[in-house]
């Protein structure tokens, strides 16, 4: 079977990367795109046709497969620069050594920088595949130095397609088929119970930004802290309780660090998708174009809340959120940008229909 055959969708991405197994590969590429879609694992089975070993690199044990990810919400320069001692080593087993760069978006200045010096000029034995959520962040210096390999969007039919896998049907199946957003890793913890309890907490948030007259930009702000805080708790009991056996206490204490730091950061960008999904669907209902609504499960507060004259604020607070969830490709401070959006959003909100729950 071909490599990437049972991957969904992303036939460009699939294209060119068949065509550099058969034709030999780049020394750098850039797969990008949103979270969820792919880039990870299509990552993954690249490293495993190059170095002919799909089980152990699946396994992340191959000797020439070299993986690098965030230690939290950045990548700092000194594992670039562990990295770049790595790159001038030999093949122990295969003809090539691979690296893998995970959450590339979020090296620093420095970092990049530093990376930048061995892609300009990579042993002929080495392939660097950077993986980025977004394109932004990377100089165009680093962007213009690898082969971009493009990944989208999912179709909501083959989420669909997924969560049908996963035994979902019906009315249930549509609803967080549209929720999911085309990510895969978010129709996953949508299944979780713990996690559509999260999306209950913040759809009521975002609704008691304009319907609640003691609305407190702290206290929101806090919630959503608070969220974050228990999942990334979660994953630190999820790291500790699954640790690899060959590990040293430094490799566990940093495997498990990163493991709540990144999910607490995802929660956090997670809660503002569902504030961007929510106030975007108030327009879409002012509008009158309930088929094209993503929270479909919360139709009845939709058409309660989505009234014409709260749809020009609610398409500003959609913007507005955005904006904050563009601003962490700064590494600003969550609490801070989340209090100040929360105040943001209760100025743009509160006037047209203010109500006492």
């Amino acid at each position: 079977m071909d490599t990437f055959e049972t991957f969904p969708e992303q036939d460009e991405a699939k294209a060119l990367l068949r065509s550099a197994l058969a034709e030999g590969p780049a020394h750098a590429y850039l797969f990008h795109g949103p979270r969820g879609v792919g880039k990870r694992r299509a990552a993954l089975a690249f490293a495993g046709e190059l170095l002919g070993d799909a089980g152990r690199v699946a396994r992340r044990a191959h000797p020439d497969l070299y993986l690098l990810e965030p230690l939290g919400d950045q990548i700092r320069i000194d594992p670039i620069r562990d990295l770049r001692r790595d790159l001038h080593m030999r093949p122990f087993e295969a003809a090539r050594r691979v690296y893998l760069l995970f959450g590339a978006h979020l090296m620093n200045e420095d970092a990049a920088d530093a990376l930048l010096k061995d892609l300009e000029e990579p042993p002929d034995y080495a392939v660097v595949v950077l993986v980025a959520d977004d394109l932004g962040p990377l100089p165009p210096t680093i962007r213009s130095r690898c082969q971009l390999v493009p990944f989208r969007r999912l179709s909501q039919r083959a989420v669909k397609a997924y969560l049908s896998s996963r035994g979902l049907a019906g009315e249930q199946l549509e609803a967080l088929a549209r929720v999911a957003g085309g990510r895969l890793d978010r129709a996953d913890r949508l299944l979780d119970a713990e996690a559509g309890k999260r999306r209950s907490v913040l759809i009521e948030l975002a609704r008691s930004v304009y319907l609640d007259a003691r609305f407190d930009p702290g206290a929101a702000s806090k919630r959503v802290h608070d969220l974050a805080q228990q999942r990334a708790a979660e994953a630190k009991a999820h790291a500790e309780a699954d640790p690899p056996s060959d590990e040293s206490p430094r490799e566990a204490e940093q495997r498990i660090r990163r493991a709540a730091r990144g999910a607490e950061r995802d929660e956090v960008l997670d809660a503002l998708d569902i504030l961007t999904s929510w106030y975007r669907d108030l327009v879409v209902i002012a509008a009158g174009a309930e088929p094209a609504v993503v929270n479909s499960d919360r139709l009845a507060e939709l058409s309660e809340d989505g009234s014409p004259d709260r749809s020009p604020a609610a398409e500003r607070a959609a913007e507005a959120v955005r904006e904050t969830w563009r601003s962490f490709e700064f590494q600003v401070q969550p609490g801070l940008a989340l209090e100040a959006l929360f105040a943001r959003l209760r100025r743009e909100l509160a006037a047209p229909a203010r109500a006492t729950r």
